[in-house]
Protein backbone atom coordinates (compact mmCIF):
# COMPACT_ATOMS: atom_id res chain seq x y z
CA UNK A 1 0.00 0.00 0.00
CA UNK A 2 1.20 3.51 -0.79
CA UNK A 3 0.94 5.67 2.33
CA UNK A 4 1.40 9.44 2.19
CA UNK A 5 2.62 11.69 4.96
CA UNK A 6 2.24 15.46 4.74
CA UNK A 7 3.31 17.97 7.38
CA UNK A 8 3.43 21.71 7.86
CA UNK A 9 4.96 23.38 10.91
CA UNK A 10 2.07 25.60 11.97
CA UNK A 11 -1.71 25.47 11.89
CA UNK A 12 -1.75 28.56 9.61
CA UNK A 13 0.10 26.78 6.81
CA UNK A 14 -1.66 24.88 4.06
CA UNK A 15 -1.23 21.18 3.18
CA UNK A 16 -2.97 21.38 -0.23
CA UNK A 17 0.19 21.29 -2.39
CA UNK A 18 1.52 18.22 -0.56
CA UNK A 19 -1.84 16.44 -0.56
CA UNK A 20 -2.23 16.96 -4.32
CA UNK A 21 1.28 15.59 -5.01
CA UNK A 22 0.70 12.56 -2.76
CA UNK A 23 -2.63 11.76 -4.45
CA UNK A 24 -0.94 12.04 -7.86
CA UNK A 25 1.56 9.39 -6.64
CA UNK A 26 -1.37 7.05 -5.91
CA UNK A 27 -1.35 7.17 -2.10
CA UNK A 28 -4.24 5.13 -0.75
CA UNK A 29 -3.97 6.50 2.78
CA UNK A 30 -2.82 9.94 3.94
CA UNK A 31 -1.55 11.08 7.32
CA UNK A 32 -1.77 14.85 7.64
CA UNK A 33 -0.03 16.82 10.33
CA UNK A 34 0.11 20.47 11.33
CA UNK A 35 2.90 20.20 13.86
CA UNK A 36 6.55 21.18 14.17
CA UNK A 37 8.98 18.28 13.73
CA UNK A 38 10.42 19.15 17.14
CA UNK A 39 7.19 18.32 18.96
CA UNK A 40 5.44 14.98 19.26
CA UNK A 41 3.89 14.10 15.92
CA UNK A 42 0.78 12.03 16.61
CA UNK A 43 -0.11 11.39 12.97
CA UNK A 44 3.42 10.25 12.19
CA UNK A 45 3.29 7.87 15.17
CA UNK A 46 0.00 6.47 13.83
CA UNK A 47 1.64 5.99 10.42
CA UNK A 48 4.58 4.12 12.01
CA UNK A 49 2.19 1.86 13.94
CA UNK A 50 0.24 0.84 10.82
CA UNK A 51 3.17 0.03 8.53
CA UNK A 52 3.34 -3.48 7.08
CA UNK A 53 5.92 -5.25 4.94
CA UNK A 54 5.56 -4.12 1.33
CA UNK A 55 4.18 -0.66 2.13
CA UNK A 56 5.72 2.45 0.57
CA UNK A 57 5.86 5.67 2.61
CA UNK A 58 5.69 8.68 0.32
CA UNK A 59 6.43 12.24 1.33
CA UNK A 60 6.50 15.46 -0.65
CA UNK A 61 10.00 16.53 0.46
CA UNK A 62 12.65 15.15 2.85
CA UNK A 63 12.38 18.04 5.32
CA UNK A 64 8.74 17.04 5.97
CA UNK A 65 9.96 13.80 7.57
CA UNK A 66 12.97 14.72 9.72
CA UNK A 67 14.93 17.70 10.99
CA UNK A 68 18.42 16.39 10.27
CA UNK A 69 20.23 13.93 8.04
CA UNK A 70 20.74 11.71 11.08
CA UNK A 71 16.97 11.66 11.77
CA UNK A 72 16.23 10.76 8.16
CA UNK A 73 18.81 7.97 8.07
CA UNK A 74 17.43 6.52 11.31
CA UNK A 75 13.83 6.64 10.04
CA UNK A 76 14.63 5.14 6.66
CA UNK A 77 16.61 2.38 8.39
CA UNK A 78 13.55 1.74 10.55
CA UNK A 79 11.42 1.50 7.39
CA UNK A 80 13.93 -0.92 5.88
CA UNK A 81 13.83 -3.13 8.99
CA UNK A 82 10.02 -3.28 8.69
CA UNK A 83 10.24 -4.19 4.99
CA UNK A 84 8.86 -0.78 4.01
CA UNK A 85 10.11 1.30 1.07
CA UNK A 86 10.39 5.07 0.98
CA UNK A 87 9.92 7.78 -1.62
CA UNK A 88 10.41 11.55 -1.56
CA UNK A 89 8.73 13.23 -4.54
CA UNK A 90 10.63 16.54 -4.80
CA UNK A 91 14.02 15.10 -3.80
CA UNK A 92 13.63 12.23 -6.28
CA UNK A 93 14.66 9.64 -3.70
CA UNK A 94 13.03 6.25 -4.11
CA UNK A 95 14.34 3.20 -2.22
CA UNK A 96 12.35 0.88 -4.49
CA UNK A 97 14.99 1.56 -7.18
CA UNK A 98 18.69 0.67 -7.21
CA UNK A 99 19.61 4.34 -7.71
CA UNK A 100 17.44 5.36 -4.75
CA UNK A 101 19.05 2.77 -2.47
CA UNK A 102 22.50 3.86 -3.68
CA UNK A 103 21.74 7.52 -2.99
CA UNK A 104 20.34 6.66 0.43
CA UNK A 105 23.48 4.69 1.31
CA UNK A 106 25.59 7.70 0.32
CA UNK A 107 23.42 9.89 2.59
CA UNK A 108 23.87 7.41 5.45
CA UNK A 109 27.63 7.38 4.92
CA UNK A 110 27.73 11.18 4.93
CA UNK A 111 25.75 11.28 8.17
CA UNK A 112 28.16 8.82 9.78
CA UNK A 113 31.14 10.79 8.45
CA UNK A 114 29.67 14.00 9.90
CA UNK A 115 29.18 12.34 13.33
CA UNK A 116 32.77 11.08 13.32
CA UNK A 117 34.13 14.51 12.33
CA UNK A 118 32.22 16.19 15.14
CA UNK A 119 33.46 13.58 17.62
CA UNK A 120 37.05 13.95 16.42
CA UNK A 121 36.94 17.75 16.64
CA UNK A 122 35.39 17.63 20.09
CA UNK A 123 38.08 15.27 21.40
CA UNK A 124 40.84 17.40 19.83
CA UNK A 125 39.36 20.55 21.39
CA UNK A 126 39.17 18.93 24.82
CA UNK A 127 42.78 17.72 24.55
CA UNK A 128 43.96 21.20 23.52
CA UNK A 129 42.07 22.77 26.44
CA UNK A 130 43.62 20.27 28.88
CA UNK A 131 47.11 21.13 27.57
CA UNK A 132 46.37 24.76 28.43
CA UNK A 133 45.33 23.70 31.93
CA UNK A 134 41.60 24.11 31.40
CA UNK A 135 39.30 21.38 32.54
CA UNK A 136 35.69 21.17 31.39
CA UNK A 137 32.64 20.57 33.48
CA UNK A 138 31.24 22.25 36.54
CA UNK A 139 33.64 23.90 38.93
CA UNK A 140 34.28 21.65 41.92
CA UNK A 141 32.98 22.63 45.31
CA UNK A 142 29.84 24.43 46.31
CA UNK A 143 28.38 27.83 45.58
CA UNK A 144 28.35 30.38 48.42
CA UNK A 145 24.70 29.65 49.18
CA UNK A 146 25.27 25.89 49.12
CA UNK A 147 28.35 26.24 51.34
CA UNK A 148 26.28 28.17 53.89
CA UNK A 149 23.63 25.42 53.85
CA UNK A 150 26.37 22.78 54.24
CA UNK A 151 27.70 24.58 57.31
CA UNK A 152 24.17 24.82 58.74
CA UNK A 153 23.57 21.13 57.96
CA UNK A 154 26.78 20.17 59.80
CA UNK A 155 25.81 22.31 62.79
CA UNK A 156 22.27 20.86 62.99
CA UNK A 157 23.46 17.27 62.44
CA UNK A 158 26.42 17.22 64.85
CA UNK A 159 25.86 19.88 67.47
CA UNK A 160 22.10 20.00 67.78
CA UNK A 161 21.62 16.33 66.89
CA UNK A 162 18.40 17.17 65.05
CA UNK A 163 16.53 14.38 63.24
CA UNK A 164 17.27 14.19 59.51
CA UNK A 165 13.65 14.97 58.59
CA UNK A 166 13.79 18.17 60.62
CA UNK A 167 17.07 19.25 59.01
CA UNK A 168 15.64 18.60 55.55
CA UNK A 169 12.58 20.67 56.31
CA UNK A 170 14.43 23.60 57.91
CA UNK A 171 17.03 23.85 55.10
CA UNK A 172 14.55 22.94 52.32
CA UNK A 173 16.87 20.34 50.80
CA UNK A 174 16.60 16.69 49.81
CA UNK A 175 18.07 13.79 51.74
CA UNK A 176 20.68 13.22 48.97
CA UNK A 177 21.75 16.87 49.15
CA UNK A 178 22.03 16.72 52.94
CA UNK A 179 24.38 13.74 52.79
CA UNK A 180 26.39 15.37 50.00
CA UNK A 181 26.76 18.49 52.15
CA UNK A 182 27.80 16.42 55.18
CA UNK A 183 30.43 14.55 53.16
CA UNK A 184 31.68 17.87 51.81
CA UNK A 185 32.06 19.09 55.42
CA UNK A 186 33.91 15.81 56.33
CA UNK A 187 31.18 14.70 58.72
CA UNK A 188 31.04 11.01 59.50
CA UNK A 189 27.52 9.89 58.79
CA UNK A 190 26.28 7.25 61.17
Amino acid sequence: MKIGYARVSTKDQNLDLQIEALKKEGCEKLYLEKQSAVKERQEFEKLMDTLRTGDIVIIWKLDRLGRSLRDLVTLIDEFKNKGVEFKSIIDNLDTTTINGRFFFNIMASLAEYERELIRERTLAGLAAARKKGRVGGRPSGLSKEARNKAIAAKHLYIEEKKPVKEILKSLDISRVTLYRYLRYMNVTIG
